[in-house]
């Protein structure tokens, strides 16, 4: 029985890391021992040794009743498992949410357990006609949902047992294709590889490094199915776990603690699926216009002075730059809610200088307070003690561990009175470094010793049963104890939501202090954080490999709810060259988030300290973003309303394309603009891959029609290849160095006809910085649309800002012949049209508040 269940669909019976599985370890837990050898004479290629038999004792439904939401019923267990403390009567929750939502949720009817303090929606009634449909088998209990349409298994859990004990949750299920993305965070390609990888979650402070668990924890995948359309999977469950792929294909959830609380999405675009997924944790906030500039930043300034002069030579160069950022080196003695009174004592005056200019100041804040002041001499201590403030130890008293100050105590996020606490700490220090957003670092929590500096207790949570995969090899390691007390539960169970309660403190002290939209950046992360903030990927490295993965870091960020994310441009550590830098600054004009920063130990690498061609090529690249802006502000706008990407994978506009599924090197913007950038040295071309239909040359207008084919494009130093997809008009802007000077400018319309001559596009616009403005109707929404000759831009919703822009030119890419004449709301107008076919109206001088048509005949 055994040898009959093929090697790809066998279930690891023994998952616990650096044992040796004997065949006599194997069958103490009543499994099936078949060791599998290469060629090579070695272990197999993580084919398990020891798996489940079809027969694995599992749980049995004994009861199952309709309910206004869907279905309950009872699972029972009879026979013990190997890791003990089994929850043998089991409720089962079947919750038809929406037509395209169904959760499940198993919990212990005889005692409440940990549940994730997330805010999800709580639905009253079934929905009315499902697009799903559930099959419960009985003994063994399995769970089987499919489409209602096309019968496709969505999930399938009738591969493997189900254990639901208090300290090992384990499901399984069958993947309907090999075609998986999300579950982050993780250093991976975009799409997944199910050849036997194990993703570990549990948040980890440690450089972006393949199968590893790094800062975030985010439980969701995006699948494809064989027809095109895609569904989501969504684990709302915060404890350490492993997510085992296989080829078969199949995926494993293995969690230690909570509940088994499950959702799934069914689409069917990909677009919908993160749509519906966002609708259980939270659209993205709107961010604050500057945003979406350059921010510049690097550890080691080692002054104020030396800040201040980078901000002049950016400057004096007429390199764009909206924020200047300073870490750790700006504080005194690296204390938060500190400046260093001799290096840094002219920081107040760079601030005002910053301000001075319409430009801004981010700081880096670590969660780590100093512990070692003399008492009265360190108000953030010495107040949060008094006010309990921070994370206690398993006896009860404050848990002391090590960062960048030395000793330090952990603030408790979880606890309302932790929040006032950060906030007035922000507030008093507001008053000396009027700062204008937050980078918050180190928040997995990071400790430089493991647990505490007096070790961790011997307890269950600090030496579980089954330990996931996490680097280090305990749960403790590199951070605070898992039995340490927090307001809302132990930190085994809130661990990898330090970073997003954090966020959540922060963001809402900003608004409180700055009266505008909070911008924060935060490494840890957890679903919902795009709510709060944005997200750096990490401490990457100076190489063209971390240049080429910050895009799937990106794309899959996007997935989760985060579109605010970039990479490190030119790379944190190690040393850049000059064309590495001017590639990373090309791509990094495309991140939704474009920060520049490095470490201590290198050379400066800001635009300024390169030669002037690479200077020139930056340059361009950033004043290209900036260009850009109206675009990326409204597609932004969509993210917030609707749940929609920035930063979008092609499959998302080309689901049945199987030739997008594995695209990683390029990316698009929107529905519209294709980014094809270098991601290697020494070349003056690049092949990308384009989806089938006519596509723009940009800059140019020039044409290319594909068949769904790699197209090899010139690519000189000083270029990035973008490309505009036919039907789709987008809203550029005159430049300038900043994005408050810049967004005042006159607009260019560029429309990308499709071969029947349609296209359309949209413009969100208001004041940049006012929060909710489009919950309080304070914003203007534009519909440009070109058909048969005639385009039209039409104000659906109106805002005295849009009164402030006139759109000064609209050019046409793909009208097939030159016109006769072209008016303006009826009134001739001047045009050029060129061999390429392409058709530019000039010195239009046109109210973007009103009402315009373009006609060419």
């Amino acid at each position: 029985m055994c040898s009959s269940i093929p090697a790809e669909w066998r279930f690891d019976c023994y998952p616990e890391r650096g044992v040796v599985v004997t065949q006599a370890l194997c069958e103490s837990r009543n499994c099936c021992f078949i060791p599998v050898a290469t060629a090579s004479g070695r272990p197999g290629d993580g084919v398990p040794w020891c798996f489940y038999p079809r027969d694995y004792p599992s749980y049995w439904l004994l009861a199952l009743n309709d309910t206004p939401t869907g279905q309950e019923g009872t699972l029972v267990r009879t026979q013990s498992s190997y890791y003990g403390n089994d929850i043998k009567t089991l409720r089962l929750e079947l919750l038809y949410e929406t037509n395209q939502r169904l959760r499940v949720r198993m919990t212990d009817p005889a005692e409440a357990r940990y549940e994730v303090p997330v805010d999800v929606p709580v639905v009253k009634q079934k929905a009315p006609n499902p697009s799903y449909q559930v099959a419960l088998s009985k003994d063994p209990f399995a769970l089987i949902v499919t489409r209602t349409d096309t019968g496709a298994v969505l999930l399938n859990s009738s591969v493997s047992p189900l254990f639901y004990a208090d300290q090992f949750l384990q499901f399984s299920s069958s993947l309907s294709s090999p075609f998986l993305y999300g579950l982050g965070e993780h250093r991976s390609p975009f799409l997944h590889s199910l050849q036997w990888h194990t993703l570990t979650m549990w948040a980890r402070d440690v450089p972006p490094t393949e199968y590893t668990n790094l800062y975030g924890v985010h439980p969701f995948y995006l699948a494809m199915e064989s027809d095109g359309s895609a569904h989501g999977f969504f684990l709302l469950n915060s404890n350490a776990m492993d997510v085992v792929l296989q080829p078969a294909p199949a995926i494993t959830w293995r969690t230690i603690g909570g509940i088994l609380d499950f959702y799934i999405f069914t689409g069917p675009e990909p677009s919908s699926v993160v749509e519906q997924y966002l609708e259980v944790v939270g659209r993205p906030a709107m961010p604050i216009y500057w945003a979406l500039g350059y921010h510049l930043c690097r550890w080691g300034y080692k002054s104020s002075n030396n800040t201040w002069s980078l901000v002049r030579a950016m400057r004096n160069d007429g390199i764009p730059q909206d924020v200047q950022w300073n870490d750790i080196d700006y504080m005194e003695g690296t204390r938060d809610f500190t400046f260093d009174p001799v290096n840094f004592a002219s920081l107040p005056d760079l601030v005002k200088d910053l301000h001075t200019h319409n430009q801004k100041y981010v700081m880096i804040l670590d969660p780590g307070i100093s512990s070692t002041q003399p008492s009265g001499s360190y108000w953030p201590f010495d107040e949060g003690i008094k006010r309990g403030v921070f994370i206690n130890d398993s006896d009860g008293h404050t848990l002391i561990g090590k960062v960048w100050p030395g000793l330090t105590a952990f603030p408790d996020f979880s606890d309302p009175e932790t929040q006032e606490w950060w906030f007035q700490n922000l507030q008093r220090f507001h008053t000396h470094i009027p700062f204008d957003g937050l980078w918050i670092d180190m928040n997995e929590p990071s400790n430089f010793v493991d647990g505490s500096l007096s070790g961790c207790a011997d307890t269950k949570y600090d030496s579980p049963p089954y330990t996931p995969g996490v680097l280090g090899g305990f749960l403790r390691s590199k951070t605070i104890c898992a039995s340490a007390h927090q307001k809302l539960s132990s930190h085994y169970n809130l661990h990898s939501l330090y970073g997003l309660m954090e966020a959540k403190a922060s963001s809402s002290a900003l608004e409180r202090i700055v009266g505008k939209r909070p911008f924060v950046i935060s490494r840890s992360t957890f679903p919902s954080q795009g709510r709060y903030s944005g997200h750096w990927l990490g401490d990457n490295r100076s190489t063209w490999k971390d240049l080429y993965t910050s895009i799937s870091g990106m794309l899959t960020f996007n997935l989760l709810g985060i579109p605010l994310v970039g990479a490190d441009v030119c790379g944190f550590s190690g040393q850049t060259d000059e064309e590495l830098c001017v590639r990373w600054t090309q791509l990094g004009a495309f991140y939704p988030f474009m920060r520049n920063h490095n470490d201590q130990d290198a050379q400066a690498q800001d635009p300024t300290v390169f030669s002037p061609a690479a200077r020139s090529a930056m340059k361009e690249a950033i004043l290209l973003r900036y260009t850009l802006f109206p675009l990326l502000y409204t597609l932004f706008h969509h993210a917030h309303t609707h749940g929609h990407t920035v930063a979008r994978p092609l499959l998302f506009e080309f689901p049945t394309d199987q030739g997008t599924y594995a695209v990683d090197k390029q990316f698009l913007w929107g529905k519209a603009l294709l980014v094809t950038p270098v991601l290697e040295p020494g070349v003056d071309y690049v092949a990308g891959y384009f989806p089938k239909g006519l596509w723009y040359d940009y800059y140019t207008g020039d044409s290319l029609v594909s068949s769904g084919e790699e197209i090899k494009l010139p690519a000189p130093l000083d270029k990035i290849n973008i490309h505009l997809r036919e039907g789709s008009i987008i809203p550029t802007q005159r430049p300038n160095t900043t994005l408050w000077v810049s967004s005042g400018q006159p607009m260019h319309l560029i429309g990308a006809l499709s071969t029947e001559g349609v296209a359309d596009g949209d413009l969100f616009w208001d004041d940049g910085e006012t929060m909710a403005t489009y919950e309080t109707n304070q914003y203007a929404y534009i519909r440009f649309r070109a058909q048969q000759g005639v385009m039209t831009s039409e104000v659906l919703h109106e805002n005295v800002e849009a009164s402030y822009i006139t759109v000064e030119t609209v050019s046409f890419y793909g009208v097939k012949a030159k016109p006769e004449r072209v008016t303006v709301n009826s009134q001739d107008a001047e045009f050029t049209y060129r061999a390429n076919q392409v058709l530019t109206v000039t010195d239009l001088g046109l109210n973007l508040g009103q009402n315009f048509t373009i006609t060419w005949m």
